[in-house]
């Protein structure tokens, strides 16, 4: 029996990225659906995801008022999937940076591959063998290593890329998790999904991924995402050593 996916995508002014990265998206792997959760965007982003929907049922959008963050995006998406009965539910970014002719690759993972050993979550990532970023300054990337081994250190989690977002999950393991607890706005919420699918006793695995810069559109990177994932690493990484 196939496995029913659905794709969460958030967005805020991400129009011009729209049709590419979903005809992409659909052109690799056009068995799955996507999900488009829309903070409001004033670009118009929105409103053309809804006229996308009715010219393709695979399609589907969520309208949520305001710019309100990464993780409370996710949250809402993951919510109205499971609702909706898939069986495998994935994090994908719409401004390309993530690639579409990566998905299948996730995908194959997550149902065993050649290994049999089924896990609960797959991550994309840029930090295993054949994994990379492509047109991505020598600082930018310190701070994304860095910030994965700030967080695999104080963490004690063995995952190499920490803040990476392009993941595909088990329904079955969303719903294990206290998902109503997830207080993470920013970037920093995948740190947190993956520390709860290790607790959890969640099998995680890392497939590599090529990272491009997106070529369309602001990044929605700021100060304040790195403040927030800081401060939450750090509590999260001394209360787990306060209970050894």
């Amino acid at each position: 029996m196939t496995e029913r996916t659905c794709v969460v995508m958030p967005t805020y002014n991400e129009l011009e990225n729209l049709r590419p990265t979903i005809g992409g998206i659909f052109a690799c792997r056009p068995s799955v659906e996507i999900l488009i959760v829309d903070d409001g965007s004033p670009d118009g982003t929105g409103e053309l995801a809804d006229r996308m929907a009715i010219e393709d049922p695979r399609i589907h959008v969520l309208h949520r008022a305001g710019k309100n963050g990464l993780g409370p995006a996710y949250l809402a998406g993951f919510a109205w999937a499971l609702n909706q009965g898939f069986d495998v539910i994935c994090e994908m970014d719409m401004d390309g940076s993530h690639r579409p002719q990566d998905l299948p690759k996730l995908l194959d993972a997550l149902a065993g591959g050649t290994s049999g050993a089924v896990p609960d979550l797959v991550i994309g990532s840029r930090r295993v063998d054949g994994g990379r970023t492509e047109g991505w300054s020598a600082f930018r990337d310190l701070i994304s290593r860095g910030g994965s081994w700030y967080a695999r250190t104080m963490l004690g989690i063995d995952v190499r890329d920490m803040t990476a977002g392009f993941r595909a999950y088990r329904a079955s393991m969303l719903r294990a998790l206290d998902l109503d607890a997830i207080e993470a706005n920013g970037y920093v919420f995948q740190i947190d999904m993956t520390r709860r699918v290790a607790a959890a006793g969640g099998r995680i695995v890392e497939v590599p991924i090529v990272f491009p810069d997106r070529v369309r559109g602001k990044s929605k990177m700021s100060n304040a995402i790195v403040v927030e994932a800081m401060r939450r690493v750090t509590v999260w990484g001394l209360r787990r050593l306060l209970r050894k």
